[in-house]
C-alpha cells in the first residue's frame, strides 16, 4: 500500500506519482527524465540516494530525450534498474527507441504519465490568461471550428498510448490508482523485460511553484483574463534583480 495519504479523486496527481516512486521503487536505480512539468516536480520532490541517481537535463527541455537517454543510462550500467519517466508530449515525440530496447534485450522501466495533452505549456497558457488554448486531445468544439480551451466540452481524441507502446513491442501495464501503479512498479521490476507503466493522471493539479517565469502575457488583448495576467506580470517585474 502506499504510505501516503493524500490522494486526488478520480485520477491520482503526477506528484503522486513522484512520491510513490521515490518511496517503492529500486533504490539503486537510475532516474531519467527531461521535459515538460516532470522537471520541475522532480526538482522539487525527489529525495535521491546515492551519487548517479538522477539523471534529469533541465536547460533546453529537450522533448523525447526521455526513452533514448534512458537506453544509453541503461548501457553504461546496465546492473541497475533504469526508471524513466516521460509525459505524452515528449512520448509522442520520440518513442521509437522502444524498439530497440526490445531488440537488443536492453531492459528499461518506462512509466508514461499520461495527462491527455501538453501540461506544462497549458500550465503556462493558464497562467496567461489564455486557458490552455490547443493543449488538449480533443476533436475542436463541436459547432465552433476551433480548438478547445480549458472549461470547454469537447470530444477526446481517439489516442491510445499503451496501445502504441505494445505495438512497438514493450510489456505494458496501465494503471489507474496509486496502489496500481505501485504494485506494476513490483511486477515491472521483477519482469526482465523493457516494460511501459502507463496511467493516466490529472492535469490540473501540480506542485505549488517556487519561482516565477518572466513570460510577457500580450500587451494589447479584449481578454479580461489577458488584462489581468498582464497587470499582475507588470507587478512582478517590480522585483526582478539582474545579476
Amino acid at each position: 500500500m502506499v504510505s501516503h495519504n493524500r490522494r486526488n479523486q478520480p485520477l491520482p496527481s503526477q506528484s503522486e506519482l513522484v512520491g510513490v516512486l521515490n518511496e517503492q521503487g529500486d533504490p539503486d536505480a537510475v532516474l531519467v527524465n527531461a521535459a515538460g512539468s516532470l522537471p520541475g516536480d522532480l526538482h522539487k520532490l525527489w529525495r535521491s540516494r546515492h551519487p548517479g541517481q538522477y539523471h534529469v537535463e533541465y536547460g533546453f527541455s529537450t522533448m523525447g530525450y526521455e526513452i533514448s537517454g534512458g537506453l544509453g543510462v541503461k548501457m553504461a550500467d546496465p546492473g541497475r534498474e533504469v526508471y524513466t519517466l516521460v509525459g505524452d508530449g515528449s512520448y509522442l515525440m520520440l518513442a521509437n527507441e522502444i524498439v530497440t530496447a526490445v531488440q537488443e534485450n536492453i531492459k528499461l522501466i518506462i512509466i508514461l504519465m499520461d495527462n491527455r495533452g501538453f501540461n506544462s505549456i497549458g500550465s503556462l497558457s493558464r497562467s496567461l490568461g489564455q486557458k490552455g488554448f490547443g493543449t488538449r486531445y480533443t476533436a475542436p468544439v463541436a459547432g465552433q471550428g476551433r480548438l478547445a480551451e480549458d472549461g470547454d466540452e469537447a470530444e477526446d481524441l481517439p489516442v491510445d498510448l499503451a496501445a502504441n507502446a505494445r505495438s512497438l513491442g514493450a510489456r505494458v501495464l496501465e494503471c489507474a490508482t496509486t496502489d496500481e501503479f505501485a504494485a506494476a512498479l513490483r511486477e515491472a521490476r521483477a519482469n526482465p523485460a523493457t516494460t511501459v507503466i502507463y496511467v493516466r493522471n490529472d492535469r490540473y493539479v501540480g506542485v505549488p511553484g517556487h519561482s516565477w517565469w518572466d513570460v510577457p502575457p500580450a500587451e494589447v488583448s479584449d481578454n479580461p483574463d489577458v488584462q489581468s495576467a498582464r497587470a499582475a506580470w507588470a507587478e512582478m517585474r517590480k522585483n526582478e534583480r539582474y545579476y
